[in-house]
């Protein structure tokens, strides 16, 4: 970690993301009379779920449907309390101390806190396909955000392709608004419609969910889209202009295009772990989801001292589950800050217990049955992998062959992971095509080591810093 000057002011609790967890933890915190900081990135709050609630610069906010609604208590409640809100705020830095970096609209600042809660939810999972890095392709969650945040909706016909819930929301959703979807192409495999009955008996324990599902593709084929299934091989190709043309892919024996203007990718969502990887918190692998998740316990303590997780970021689980393991930290972080009893602690979280459970009884049937195909989680060799240093699979297997055993060697032969994005689009994939030709578990292989600063920072703000000569050395 970067040497820094003891940061002030001191909070009881700070909060690292204003998404569902992030706010229930916050508006929880505060109403147990906890000083509470939280720090976000965007201008208000809401995450990415919610995401510009309240403010929609939509004519008719109604289009995004009812669940996007639900942001709005939660922005209301959080406001009934005095909470330090920092919006528009990079964090770049947090110590095992608890002392957290930021960024607040490009001037440097530093936080204290007693206790931090990391809510910084989730990030989609990489769709590393041949043409994906083409001017036009994007991910259907980018193309959600410009929906939400500035009411951008493509002109042009749009191909939606991958697997997941996501994949038919955003396609309601474009339908709703009017935008031409010339077909929706999901990946997912007929095995894992078998596979995931299994699971189907506990998931009606939270039958909402799959009413939703059902109700979404309805809807879509209702208004005439086409939804192409088992699809594989996916393949962007260019038109003229350079940018994206069209989707060829391979349905059964049957090789299929698709012309479009705009193709969004999608293959769910994965924790958002660099913050916890910083920390070198213990993380496990999820064999289901396909990804690492931080170890945490009942309450979403790491074996960090003061630090917990909440919400997506400890495993995926939903925005309404994500309430409750929020409001879970809270209660525990009150607890080691000796604001509530032990007693008190544990007759408050009942409620949120009993909510998590019935939320989370759905999880092993989406998982089982959204499970990435394997040519998407092991691309072809002419796939590029990492976007910021143009390292494709290829060149993972040959660096596999010269004797790289994981990801951070992979770092020293071709960059790969040392890009801006510090490994978030490649990570996962990477450590796939590793474990693949080596023919070894992914616990074997492991993770990219995550090095401050989290986000980029210049030279010049952190001279801003001020630090003291005798902390400096």
């Amino acid at each position: 970690m970067m040497s820094l000057p003891a940061p002030c002011p001191t909070h009881d609790l700070i909060v690292v993301g204003a998404g569902p967890a992030g706010m229930a933890a916050a508006e929880c915190a505060a109403g147990l009379g906890l000083s509470v900081a939280l720090v976000d990135e965007q201008p208000r709050p809401g995450g990415q779920i919610y995401r510009a609630t309240g403010a929609s610069p939509l004519a008719d906010a109604s289009i995004l449907g009812p669940d996007y609604q639900r942001g709005a208590a939660l922005v209301e409640a959080l406001s009934r309390h005095r909470i330090e809100c920092f919006y528009n705020a990079t964090v770049w830095q947090v110590t095992r101390d608890r002392e957290i970096g930021l960024l607040v609209q490009g001037q440097t600042r530093l936080l204290q806190g007693r206790a931090i809660i990391l809510a910084t939810g989730a990030m989609e999972r990489p769709v590393p396909i041949p043409g994906w890095t083409l001017p036009g392709v994007m991910t259907a969650g980018a193309g959600q955000i410009l929906l939400k945040s500035a009411g951008l909706m493509p002109s042009a016909s749009v191909v939606i392709a991958g697997s997941g819930p996501l994949l038919f929301l955003i396609a309601w959703q474009y339908v709703q608004a009017g935008v031409t979807i010339a077909a929706v192409v999901e990946t997912t495999p007929h095995g894992n419609y078998l596979r995931a009955l299994r699971h189907l008996g506990r998931a009606l324990k939270a039958n909402e969910y799959l009413r939703k599902g059902v109700a979404l593709i309805a809807g879509l084929k209702r208004a005439g889209i086409p939804i192409l299934r088992n699809a594989r091989h996916l393949r962007a190709e260019a038109g003229a202009d350079g940018r994206v043309a069209r989707l060829h892919f391979r349905t059964g024996n049957r090789d299929r295009s698709i012309e479009c203007g705009l193709l969004l990718l999608h293959q769910g969502v994965v924790p958002n772990t660099q913050i916890t990887r910083a920390l070198d918190c213990s993380h496990d692998w999820d064999a289901l989801q396909r990804c690492w998740r931080p170890r945490v316990n009942e309450w979403g303590a790491t074996d960090v001292p003061g630090l917990w997780v909440a919400g997506d970021g400890a495993g995926i689980a939903g925005a309404r589950a994500a309430e409750h393991s929020g409001r879970l930290a809270a209660l525990d972080a009150a607890r080691l800050l000796d604001r509530i009893q032990p007693s008190e602690r544990d007759e408050k979280a009942a409620p949120d217990k009993a909510a998590l459970a019935h939320h989370g009884a759905v999880r092993p049937f989406l998982d089982t049955l959204y499970a990435s195909a394997p040519d998407i989680l092991v691309p072809s060799d002419d796939t590029i992998l990492c976007r910021c240093e143009e390292v494709t699979a290829g060149d993972i297997r040959h660096f596999v062959a010269l004797g790289c055993q994981g990801p951070n060697q992979a770092k020293i032969f071709g960059r790969s992971g040392m890009g801006p994005c510090q490994g978030r689009l490649c990570g996962l994939t990477v450590a796939e095509v590793i474990a693949d030709a080596r023919g070894v578990p992914m616990e074997e292989v492991g993770y990219y080591r995550i090095r401050p600063p989290i986000k980029p920072i210049t030279l010049g703000q952190l001279a801003d810093l001020d630090i003291p000569q005798e902390a400096a050395e």
